[in-house]
């Protein structure tokens, strides 16, 4: 397996674990992104599905990656996720702590930006 398929599964890897902590720990991880509401039970279902669209949409790719297939269309999938999270978050900025649109930028753009390199990386 060569350098860069090992790198994807690095950052694959470790995208499955952030779902996976979405699904077990909803409010520690989306404090920041959403303020108390993250809190709120009713909040933690959409998290958890976002923690759940994380795992396996990665967990796919990590396939993929595994058995010699392609992994642009994963990654193509996991950047549009990374664009609506942006998006979403910059629509609903109402009632959300004030640095949250900066921040979900900072960090789902360098995912998006990061996926994209892998994207290039991985099927050149």
């Amino acid at each position: 397996m060569d350098n860069s398929r090992i790198a994807a599964l690095a950052v694959l890897g470790l995208r499955v674990a952030y779902g996976a902590g979405l699904v077990a720990a909803p409010e520690k991880l989306a404090l920041r992104w959403l303020g108390p509401s993250a809190s709120e039970p009713p909040t933690q279902v959409p998290l958890r599905a976002l923690g759940v669209r994380e795992a396996i949409l990665h967990g796919g790719a990590i396939a993929a990656v595994l058995a010699g297939r392609p992994v642009r269309p994963w990654l193509a999938a996991s950047i549009a996720g990374d664009l609506s999270d942006i998006a979403s978050t910059v629509l609903g900025r109402d009632g959300l702590p004030d640095e949250a649109p900066v921040a979900t930028a900072v960090v789902a753009g360098a995912s998006a930006a990061i996926s994209a390199a892998v994207a290039v990386a991985v099927d050149a």
